[in-house]
């Protein structure tokens, strides 16, 4: 029993540590790919990958080799890890409570409205830095390529993505007389049929492009509160285990001596005591 929460600890730790590696490694990829949508993922990928591989280690070492400072220290930032992964977690199911689809009568799939999401992810999109990486992605995905060669029929009877809905073709709405257009709003004269254009500075586009962003949020979200829990129980099997370790340091303390005896001391309590006394007479 005195090794328990040591040993669980240590074992949920190296676990930790070990699955540090792919989320650096994911992060170094990400940074070095010119095709991926979550470039600007990179830098918090890298941050919580080395956090996690610096507090699992000082973790396992405090816990396997009874170093109390290290668990001291590994204790400290778990505690602020955890207030900030939940910190992190309420804000993403605030900013993703508002947006998804309208139907669109007569077609499978939807269309977005940038008015109906949150308004921090509205300004993320409105600025031309961060849309212009992420037009660029899209182009780069070939992403309404994939529907270009679609008939009529097949708009009427087919699905698509948020992204594809929003960027690769006008609004529904939409009505054009001898290539003018006729009505349903700003979106219809952002519309241009060139392969580089379409409908990429669309609001449509960009209500898109934070339909997938929710989506994914909403599921990170889950996985945040799973590892919440994970983490508030490696951390109170971090203070058994740096309860031990400290006692471990220091099995017999003055302050003991009030409490109830063991009926078998350890075989070098009668040393520890005598020591003690004979100090006590000499100081």
């Amino acid at each position: 029993m005195y090794r328990f929460s040591n040993t669980v600890i240590g074992v949920l730790n190296l676990l930790t540590l070990l699955a540090s590696i792919p989320i650096i490694g994911t992060a170094l990829w990400k940074a070095r790919s010119s095709t991926t949508c979550e470039n600007f993922l990179q830098t918090p990928l890298l941050v919580i990958g080395f956090i996690i591989l610096l507090v699992s280690l000082a973790g396992f070492i405090g816990a396997c080799f009874n170093v109390a400072w290290a668990l001291w220290v590994y204790l400290v930032v778990m505690i602020f890890l955890i207030a900030a992964l939940m910190g992190l977690t309420l804000f993403g199911l605030v900013v993703t409570s508002q947006g998804g689809g309208v139907e669109v009568p007569g077609r499978v799939y939807k269309e977005y409205r940038l008015g109906d999401y949150h308004p921090w992810l509205r300004e993320r999109v409105r600025d031309p830095a961060y849309w212009n990486s992420i037009r660029s992605c899209i182009l780069s995905s070939k992403s309404c390529a994939k529907i270009s060669s679609w008939t009529t029929l097949d708009y009427f009877q087919m699905d698509m993505t948020s992204v594809q809905s929003g960027c690769c073709k006008p609004p529904t709405a939409c009505t054009y007389e001898g290539g003018v257009v006729d009505g349903g709003g700003g979106d219809c004269y952002r519309w241009n049929n060139g392969v580089e254009m379409l409908c990429y500075e669309c609001d449509a586009c960009k209500a898109g492009v934070l339909e997938e962003i929710r989506l994914d949020w909403r599921k990170l979200s889950v996985v945040n509160i799973l590892v919440l829990v994970l983490l508030i129980a490696v951390y109170a099997a971090g203070c058994c285990a740096f309860h031990n370790t400290r006692h471990a340091a220091h099995p017999y303390h003055p302050s003991d001596d009030n409490r109830m005896t063991k009926v078998r001391p350890r075989w070098d309590y009668y040393w520890w005591r005598w020591w003690h006394e004979k100090k006590e007479q000499l100081y």
